[in-house]
């Protein structure tokens, strides 16, 4: 079964072979970055939840503008893949899609960066000794895998380097801060602020997760003259059409 949007109500109908993509963004203006890359105009679909609404391309995956920040990026992507598998038809794949800061000199401003791991990099205690992760506490999980063969395929389609794609709170600022993030995940390239929440809701209904970020800006003093956003929105646009065969194609094990 498939979902459908009709009368402002999510319906079902025969489903294909196509696999059920959802790509969660933060902001309308990420969402539309990727819908661009597919032909055809969205249809609305409300989801449960104040402000949460599907996008629903003829020939593409499902957009949804989640929100800012791990919790609420969580929570409406939660909200979506529960509407999805109680319509008959679960996801067999969610995305999490945007605009980051990058690492210098590994990612920069203009570039792609696809996530082997997606860490939250703030989840845990600061201590006398240092920052503890919550996993070290005795609770939860701090990184989610992506699939490694999907993201061998998208590294590969988009020309996107793959690394670590760090989930914060509250987006770095300082050079003092840039450093501490790499010291303790050297292989970072990235930060942003849904990711880890986006893999979480996933998670919980056992669904893979893949996250694909366009660089704006580097990591480090916050200088808002040096933010390249519309360079970074025309990246995530030129990469989800190179991701598009990749999405199409792709099959969990």
């Amino acid at each position: 079964m498939v979902l459908q949007a009709q009368e402002g109500r999510l319906t079902t109908s025969p489903a294909g072979s196509v696999p059920h993509v959802l790509v969660a963004t933060a902001v309308p203006a990420e969402r539309d970055a990727v819908a661009q890359a597919f032909p055809g105009a969205a249809t609305e679909v409300p989801l449960p939840g104040e402000g949460a609404v599907l996008h629903r391309l003829p020939a593409g995956p499902d957009l949804l503008a989640a929100g800012v920040g791990p919790a609420l990026a969580a929570a409406r992507a939660a909200s979506a893949l529960t509407a999805a598998a109680l319509h008959g038809r679960p996801y067999t794949l969610v995305v999490s899609a945007g605009i980051a800061g990058g690492f210098a000199p590994e990612a920069p401003v203009g570039s792609l960066v696809v996530a082997d791991e997606i860490t939250a990099a703030d989840l845990g205690a600061e201590t006398a000794e240092g920052f503890v992760p919550v996993t070290e506490l005795g609770f939860g999980t701090v990184t989610h895998r992506p699939p490694e063969a999907l993201v061998r395929d998208a590294a590969t389609a988009t020309g996107a380097r793959p690394g670590t794609v760090l989930t914060v709170s509250t987006v770095t600022g300082t050079a003092a801060r840039a450093a501490a993030l790499r010291a303790r995940h050297p292989r970072a390239l990235a930060e942003a602020m849904e990711g880890f929440g986006v893999a979480e809701a996933a998670a919980a209904h056992g669904t893979p997760v893949l996250e694909l970020r366009a660089v704006s800006n580097p990591v480090g003093p916050r200088d808002r003259a040096a933010w390249r956003i519309g360079a970074a929105l025309g990246a995530l646009t030129d990469g989800f059409g190179k991701l598009a065969p990749v999405l199409e194609s792709w099959r969990p094990a």
